[in-house]
């Protein structure tokens, strides 16, 4: 089952390197599906060099076994024939072959069971890369929604930062105290406006009652008192 452990090794290798590399799931999945299905061609080729084994093991077998029949039937001629010598030669030569190919009967035997070892392996691997190929949608789905939230976590984590809205409120606080001092030096000019026209009136007065005491002054010296 080399070639199969040597499937695993190469996808698993070429998996952990695209996820080392961080890259996108989508083209990772693909890739990897691309990769499966290259070492699964890979794989047929080396089953079915091994059937390719195993039917040259039946064929050198009943070669052999036939070559033991036909040395049997020329014993029988030989012995027929009064050639006991020959027939016991031929009977040599047949029991050599049958034995030659048994050998080649057990090595055909072992390579079959092998055989169905392997195309039994190919047709699981043949149906978890099927599978594969079927689940490949639903996980890009996954990985989509599964970046989505964390973006979504991002923001909101952003949005638990307090310091713009700690800014904000600082800001908000500064424009409240410009108002005031506006709304203090408007009060302050108000004031003083109407100190200054206080004092107009009371100049006027003061004017008034100053020309009055001087009309009074004037009357006196002319004797109009």
């Amino acid at each position: 089952m080399g070639i199969f452990n040597r499937f695993k090794r190469v996808v698993k290798s070429n998996l952990n390197d695209m996820i080392s590399k961080a890259e996108n799931p989508e083209k990772m999945l693909n890739q990897l599906i691309i990769d499966m299905n290259e070492q699964l061609f890979e794989s047929k080729k080396s089953v079915a060099s091994a059937i390719a084994d195993e039917k040259k093991l039946e064929r050198h077998t009943l070669q052999q076994l036939e070559q033991a029949k036909d040395w049997e039937n020329k014993a029988r001629m030989a012995l027929k024939a009064g050639k006991e010598d020959l027939a016991k030669e031929a009977l040599l030569r047949k029991q050599e072959l049958e034995n030659l190919g048994g050998q080649y009967r057990t090595q055909w035997e072992a390579q079959h069971e092998s055989v169905e070892k392997l195309k039994n392996a190919l047709r699981q691997l043949q149906q978890k890369i099927e599978e594969a190929q079927r689940k490949k949608n639903l996980l890009i789905a996954r990985a989509k929604r599964a970046e989505a939230q964390k973006k979504i976590q991002q923001t909101i984590g952003g949005l638990t930062d307090t310091s713009a809205f700690d800014a904000f409120d600082r800001m908000a606080s500064k424009v409240d105290r410009i108002e005031a001092e506006a709304d203090a030096l408007q009060e302050i000019e108000d004031m003083s406006g109407n100190q200054t026209l206080e004092k107009k009136f009371l100049e006027l007065k003061a004017s008034d009652m100053t020309a009055e005491l001087l009309l009074e002054e004037f009357k006196k010296k002319e004797g109009m008192d």
